[in-house]
Formats: structure tokens, sequence, C-alpha cells
């Protein structure tokens, strides 16, 4: 198993990256009803930020993006949702050697997402820095361009409309 396929089941839903219980169920190897059954067992240890049940607008918005089917053999409940936390608080109730396996590469999956989301912010501000530092080099740029401009025509209308005054000697 890669991080790639386990970051592909992790879902943002309420501002928080969370992964469904059907998800978590197939890659610990259980069924999704014993999974539940061992949460509701211990649900002392779920508090509402480490698992949540989705809303029907929820579940129907994500069931679009994961494109699951609506009819026979598809989810009869809302799913739980669990995030992180949650997700260390159920290793410590499934102590399957695939459980542990599982867990450690879920882990590193958070991990890994948290590093790439730090690295995009540090990216953003540099790129905001250098878009300042270069719109005031193009304003300076554009404000000396209108000058010359200005300069120039000011000087063609002088030409054109010759000289103000009086010849001598004529």
């Amino acid at each position: 198993m890669e991080i790639t396929q386990i970051h592909q089941k992790i879902y943002e839903i309420r501002g928080q990256k969370v992964m469904l219980d059907r998800d978590l169920s197939k890659l610990y190897q259980v069924e999704t009803k014993y999974l539940n059954l061992v949460v509701k067992r211990n649900l002392e240890r779920f508090p509402f930020d480490f698992m949540f049940q989705l809303n029907i607008e929820e579940w129907e918005s994500l069931r679009l993006q994961i494109e699951t089917s609506k009819g026979k053999g598809g989810t009869r409940y809302l799913p739980y949702a669990f995030s992180e936390q949650g997700i260390a608080m159920l290793s410590g109730l499934l102590n399957s050697q695939v459980a542990i396996q599982v867990n450690i590469m879920i882990m590193r999956t958070f991990v890994h997402i948290r590093q790439f989301a730090l690295s995009h912010v540090e990216l953003s501000v540099q790129l905001k820095q250098l878009e300042q530092k270069y719109d005031q080099q193009f304003d300076d740029i554009f404000e000396v361009i209108n000058y010359l401009m200005k300069k120039e025509s000011m000087e063609k209308q002088t030409k054109e409309r010759g000289n103000i005054g009086y010849r001598k000697g004529g």
C-alpha cells in the first residue's frame, strides 16, 4: 500500500481532513459493521473532533465526488468520518498486525499532507513577496515611460506650433 492510495481516501469535510469508515474498514481488512461496533463500544474515546457522522448533504456531495452507487449494494446509513486523531484512537482498538501496518501508513500520509501544505504556504509567501517587489519595479517603469511620453508629446506640440513672438527684420 502506498501513500498515494491512502491520500485518495482522505477528504476534507467540515474543515477537517478525514477518512470514511468504509475506506478504513477496507484498509484494516475488517467489515465496516465490525469497525463501527468497536467504535460504538468505545464512544468515550471518540469526541466530535475525532469522529462524526456525515449529514445527508455532506454525503450526497461526497458521493458525487467519489462516484458511489445509490442503488443496491450501496450504503444504507450515513458514514462516519474519522480525523487523524480518531484514526490514531482506532489503532488502539483494532490491534491486528494488518491494522498496525495500515495505521502506520495512514499516519505517514497525514504527515505528508501537512508537510506539503506547509511548503505550499511558504511558497505562497515567497511568491507574494516577489510579486510585491516586481509590482513596485513595474510601477516605477510605467511612471518613467508615461513621463517620457508626456515630455515627447509636449516637445512635438511646441515644434508644430512654431515659435511665439515677433520676427526681427522683416
